[in-house]
């Protein structure tokens, strides 16, 4: 066994010694969207930097704590911010909590995203339920000695995201008063956003949204074996014949407004999900 999924083993004790819970739904939040966990019952908290091997993250909107408590009546564990491959992260470091939730036991994934719209019919602040995915990150958490124990050398990609869980998500949005849309979403290093060239060519190959994360979770998470919905909320919509500088200032502020209607959707769609 690789140190790193050692080390993924010890920090799952840790954590399973002082949470008390076993859990079967793990979350992770994106950019300015730490507050979509609203609706969780939290029982436990603390700072990534106490947690053995945990990384810490370094960008803005990201709160770096990790919650375990219930969610829809289920043993939960959330991450308040992920870690990215701008920061400098190798993708076993931004994997890491992946792993750490397989050790613990987690059997369904739900992730998170602020992302740059492609599709030109899609608006700020809608959120989208990601139905496939391009990795344009030239990374993957895969790369290198192979632990069985811990997934197939060549997992399948076909299906990725649960069509289950995806209809679950359309349910609950009816349920609580959103249309949610769906689609590709395309996964780059970063930090840099994109160009109108750049824009032009990624809807020409099918994304209807672009980030910075995600991909190399889910990867991680398909190894694992685990049921993964993906939820991307639209912070700004790229059109490359008209294009418009982005901040990070207001992909936070459309991302923190969001928040609350992405709290009620998840909690919404953690009491559809079998144990």
């Amino acid at each position: 066994m690789t140190s790193y999924l050692k080390q993924a083993e010890d920090s799952a004790a840790f954590l399973l010694e002082r949470t008390g819970i076993k859990p079967v739904l793990g979350l992770m939040t994106g950019t300015g969207l730490g507050s979509s966990l609203s609706g969780m019952e939290t029982d436990f908290a603390i700072d990534y930097g106490a947690i053995p091997g945990f990384p810490v993250s370094t960008v803005a909107g990201h709160a770096g704590r990790l919650l375990a408590g219930r969610l829809g009546g289920k043993p939960t564990i959330a991450m308040e911010g992920r870690f990215h491959l701008y920061e400098g992260y190798t993708p076993a470091e931004v994997t890491f909590p992946i792993r750490v939730m397989q050790a613990m036991g987690v059997k369904t994934l739900i992730l998170n995203n602020a992302a740059g719209g492609l599709n030109p019919d899609f608006v700020p602040g809608d959120i989208m339920v990601i139905s496939d995915h391009i990795n344009f990150t030239g990374e993957n958490p895969l790369v290198g000695p192979n632990d069985e124990a811990w997934g197939i050398r060549f997992p399948d990609m076909t299906r990725v995201y649960s069509r289950r869980l995806a209809a679950a998500a359309v349910e609950a949005g009816k349920e609580t008063g959103l249309v949610l849309r769906q689609g590709v979403y395309l996964g780059l290093k970063g930090p840099s956003l994109e160009t109108p060239a750049e824009t032009r060519l990624l809807r020409m190959i099918g994304a209807d949204a672009v980030g910075m994360s995600t991909v190399q979770e889910v990867i991680a998470a398909v190894h694992a074996q685990m049921n993964i919905l993906g939820l991307s909320t639209i912070t700004n919509v790229n059109d490359p014949d008209r294009p418009e500088p982005a901040t990070v200032e207001d992909i936070i502020r459309v991302a923190d407004a969001a928040a609350g209607r992405l709290a009620g959707l998840v909690t919404a769609i953690a009491g559809r999900i079998d144990a």
